[in-house]
């Protein structure tokens, strides 16, 4: 008898494993775990129709790519590599892991179903408002690793949302809370998972910036509404005995592609440094793939340099394909280089430049093929007026280019 029940046990046990679960609608909290107690948190909204939307502040990014069975789940931010692969463990819990397979990164995650703040803070009243610009250095005791940062803040009440800028780009959408004087601030954008502790008085912040759980640095900041970074124009630039820029690579057809072929005579073009990993290339990106929509007649034309960390050739292409099919981008992504990101072995492929800074950089090239702008870094739509201003010189130059 004893046999039959065990024997009965398994069989609905197998009958309810096989069973697909429903990823429940309305909002999820999921936190990424960082190691030794650090929880980075985001926000999600299950739509009926079964998409998840990641939260940050004002950005919504759209996951698509969901797949069940059984009571294992699966889903992909969009262009970027990383995948979420979980198991419900009831209705309203999930746990798995965050995983980029090419940089052998894993994360493990949780989700759990019902209305939450995104970071649970009591009823401590702020010490402090840290609305402004903040003065920042990441790593000031590291000579290798040491660079400054522009922090803009906006809080109300408890509630505090902003980002970082740096010479190479920003931060994303940060949002997060203050309570007492403690200040934690978050992002997860399908690539980047970024969170950020201080301890903040009315005119400094001192804190810990964690990547994911494979790097952490920290940072010192001084309220300074006067502050400004360097001139993204003026920190790549030709080396001496050059005007012009030259390469020749391949896009995914096999097609060796240059700025000496036809296509390019008398027009002017941009030569985008980027990876399709990065979220602030895909946003300058999306910029620029409006810009195309929205001038169907302009004679400027854009050639993609995508710098992989995909292993080999063939991944790196499948990367470049995914991103220019999800953003719709018209214009030629070339593979200049796969297997690293590093920077040093990207100046090695345009010698000319004095270094590679950063992923994004833009290169600015006028008819006559002589190179008359190269702007390190962008500032996405999270750094509000410098991206409207950004936005403004933009145009404003490419007209005059075009009308030379």
């Amino acid at each position: 008898m004893k046999n039959l029940y065990l024997l009965l046990f398994i069989l609905v046990a197998g009958c309810q494993s096989n069973v697909t679960k429903e990823l429940k609608s309305g909002s999820w909290r999921l936190t990424l775990d960082l190691g030794n107690a650090k929880e980075l948190p985001v926000l999600i909204e299950v739509t009926e129709e079964s998409q998840i939307i990641l939260i940050n502040d004002k950005e919504r990014i759209k996951v698509e790519d969901i797949s069940i069975k059984g009571d294992s789940i699966t889903f992909q931010p969009p262009i970027f590599e990383g995948i979420f692969k979980g198991v419900f463990v009831d209705e309203i819990i999930i746990k798995g892991d965050f995983i980029k397979p090419s940089l052998d990164r894993v994360v493990p995650f949780t989700m759990q179903y019902g209305d939450q703040h995104r970071f649970q803070v009591g009823t401590k009243e702020p010490t402090t408002n840290i609305t402004g610009k903040w003065e920042t250095v990441f790593s000031p005791d590291s000579d290798e690793d040491r660079y400054i940062a522009l922090g803009i803040f906006n809080q109300h009440g408890q509630h505090v949302t902003g980002t970082f800028r740096t010479t190479t780009g920003d931060y994303r959408y940060l949002d997060g809370a203050i309570e007492g004087d403690q200040l934690k601030l978050s992002t997860f954008d399908g690539a980047h998972a970024f969170l950020f502790e201080a301890t903040v008085t009315d005119s400094t912040l001192n804190g810990v910036f964690y990547s994911g759980n494979h790097w952490q640095e920290p940072f010192t900041a001084q309220l300074n509404n006067t502050y400004e970074l360097p001139d993204a124009k003026e920190l790549t630039f030709l080396k001496e005995g050059y005007e012009q820029l030259d390469f020749s690579f391949k896009d995914s057809d096999g097609i060796s592609i240059s700025l000496s072929d036809s296509q390019y005579d008398n027009k002017v073009v941009l030569v985008q440094l980027l990876g399709s990993w990065c979220p602030n290339c895909m946003e300058e990106t999306q910029f620029y793939v409006d810009y195309l929509k929205a001038n169907p007649d302009t004679d400027v034309q854009i050639i993609g340099l995508a710098f992989e960390y995909a292993r080999t050739e063939e991944k790196a292409f499948q990367s470049i394909e995914r991103m220019k099919k999800q953003l719709e981008i018209p214009y030629p992504v070339l593979l200049a280089q796969y297997g690293n990101i590093d920077k040093k072995v990207a100046q090695e492929k345009l010698p000319m430049l004095n270094h590679v800074l950063s992923y994004p950089t833009t290169i600015y090239i006028d008819k006559n093929g002589k190179v008359r702008r190269i702007h390190t870094g962008f500032n996405g739509k999270a750094t509000g007026d410098s991206y409207l201003k950004f936005k403004d010189d933009f145009y404003l130059y490419l007209d005059s280019l075009s009308a030379e």
